[in-house]
């Protein structure tokens, strides 16, 4: 596995560089310098982005983030990592709890012996002994497969494809020469493609650190459930019978336990719950899956993500169950009821309106410049008329009570496209675990977990709020209205909220409300003046 993972990366990197040299090459040319000059300038790029990352992340997990790398984590999970270590012949990782309850765990570092493990409150609280082994022999399988070093290289492509492109766009040293216009349009689609050939990099080696983690476990099960708890935020039942995980699971303070993650960092806005009222339920597991199975919107979202879905990582780890006598952990055999292709494709018109009304006004204009205005007003209403139909089709039903459990299961949401509903649980952590400047939550319920979308309609706003008031909800129970949404993951935004008897409401939508308005009357003004 290690030689077929090796032999992926090594030709992923040799196509990137390929093109990044025939840019380079390009503009040593046209700017009549030495091509050894270009080839030193992406090398110190590279050492330098390579040898002073690891510095300036762990300042920002200590001054943002309060990591505390002196903290003691669980006597198992020690002898776990150290078992690795003495296996894979390397240094025992530096170990960083975050105090949060919103569960996250990543490695990062330059080489094996230099790795950062970062580990959050809520990852030992929540997930059984087990499971929390399983995502750390994740995290350990890409500080063994090195894949700290093979993206630090691949990302320096896209870095220096973007700084030529920028660099040649922005110079008024062309005028004579159109080259250097060209390649400037060159540097930018090469740069956009070796953006996807890196995510597709990284999906791969999080498939062979998913597999580096069964193998060094022993149990793709636990993995498994460790992966549907963090990645759909859904309760459910321990994968073993382990009467010892039965009692020392409890609740651990932050004295007891004294950026290449299990998810999507971008995107991890669906983490873990509590294994309080579980439910051992493959059905519920298999609801939560149809989105990313049947919503085409799940395939545009794993092209732009880090991560494959979680979907299709919890059938890859299915398949080697057998080879540990152990039940597949999950198949799925629903059956699609309706083709979702025509709600994408509305979402999609929806969702860029804005450029079309855009586009429409440019070649309406081009055929008769003497009613421009009027075609602005067109292109205006075409907008908002569009963009419209996704608050008609978010309130029509009303705000329905329900839980997080029965939100997992819905096919037809999107980014675009919402469900009203009330929710009532407990804050358990921040969205983005520890961050002091994060305004979000993590909302938990008997059945789940959700990410709580914060979105004051100014930016300032968020800030404030998150450094002086955000604390204090955490552990507190929250009564919410919003929209449930999903891109690609389920999170709720936020309309109001009740807190300790204390009604506040986020005032975005009634502003979107009000600008929409008077976009619609502007526009008919502009429509009827130009006659």
């Amino acid at each position: 596995m290690k030689k077929k993972l090796f032999g992926i990366s090594t030709l992923t990197l040799v196509g990137l560089y390929a093109l990044l040299s025939v840019i380079v090459l390009g503009v040593c040319i046209l700017v009549k310098i030495p091509i050894s000059y270009g080839i030193i300038f992406s090398i110190i790029v590279l050492i330098l982005q390579f040898l002073l990352a690891p510095f300036f992340t762990d300042l920002s997990m200590k001054w943002f983030y309060k990591i505390d790398f002196n903290a003691e984590i669980p006597s198992y999970l020690k002898e776990f990592i150290l078992d690795i270590c003495k296996k894979e012949n390397i240094k025992y990782p530096r170990i960083g709890i975050i105090n949060d309850g919103a569960p996250n765990a990543f490695t990062y570092g330059r080489f094996k012996n230099d790795a950062r493990l970062v580990l959050t409150r809520g990852i030992l609280e929540i997930l059984t002994e087990e499971e929390v082994k399983s995502v750390v022999g994740h995290e350990m399988g890409h500080v063994v497969h090195l894949d700290m070093l093979f993206m630090t290289v691949a990302q320096l492509v896209p870095l220096i494809l973007y700084f030529i492109y920028t660099t040649l766009s922005d110079s008024d040293s062309n005028d004579d020469n159109n080259y250097g216009q060209l390649i400037a349009l060159i540097a930018y689609v090469l740069y956009i493609v070796s953006q996807y050939v890196i995510l597709f990099l990284s999906r791969t080696r999080e498939y062979y650190a998913d597999f580096y983690s069964i193998t060094i476990t022993k149990n793709p099960n636990s993995l498994a459930s460790a992966l549907v708890k963090i990645g759909f935020g859904l309760s459910i039942g321990t994968t073993d019978n382990n009467s010892d995980d039965k009692k020392k699971k409890k609740v651990r303070s932050a004295k007891d336990i004294g950026a290449l993650g299990i998810f999507d960092a971008k995107t991890s806005k669906s983490l873990v719950v509590s294994t309080n009222n579980q439910i051992d339920d493959k059905t519920s597991i298999k609801n939560a899956m149809k989105w990313e199975m049947w919503n085409p919107w799940a395939i545009v979202y794993e092209l732009n993500s880090t991560h494959p879905l979680i979907s299709k990582r919890l059938l890859e780890i299915s398949k080697y169950s057998k080879e540990y006598n152990q039940e597949p952990y999950i198949t799925f055999d629903l059956k699609k009821e309706e083709s979702y292709v025509d709600d994408f494709l509305l979402e999609v018109l929806i969702k860029y309106s804005p450029l079309l009304a855009i586009l429409i006004t440019i070649l309406l204009c081009l055929v008769n410049q003497h009613n421009i205005l009027m075609f602005v007003g067109i292109g205006g209403l075409i907008t908002i008329a569009l963009s419209y139909i996704g608050f008609i089709r978010s309130h029509k039903d009303g705000y329905q009570k329900t839980n997080i459990r029965d939100l997992l299961g819905e096919v037809k949401v999107s980014g675009v496209t919402s469900i009203p509903c009330e929710l009532e649980g407990k804050v358990i952590g921040k969205g983005d675990p520890g961050c002091v400047f994060n305004e979000d939550f993590t909302l938990q319920d008997e059945t789940g977990i959700i990410f709580l979308d914060y979105n004051q309609p100014m930016f300032i706003l968020n800030k404030i709020f998150a450094i002086f008031k955000s604390h204090q909800y955490i552990d507190k129970t929250i009564k919410l209205k919003g929209w449930y949404r999903r891109s690609p993951v389920p999170y709720v935004e936020i309309f109001e909220y009740e807190i300790e008897g204390k009604k506040k409401r986020i005032f975005t939508y009634s502003l979107s409300k009000c600008l929409y308005i008077l976009a619609f009357v502007v526009c008919l003004v502009l429509i009827f003046t130009s006659f």
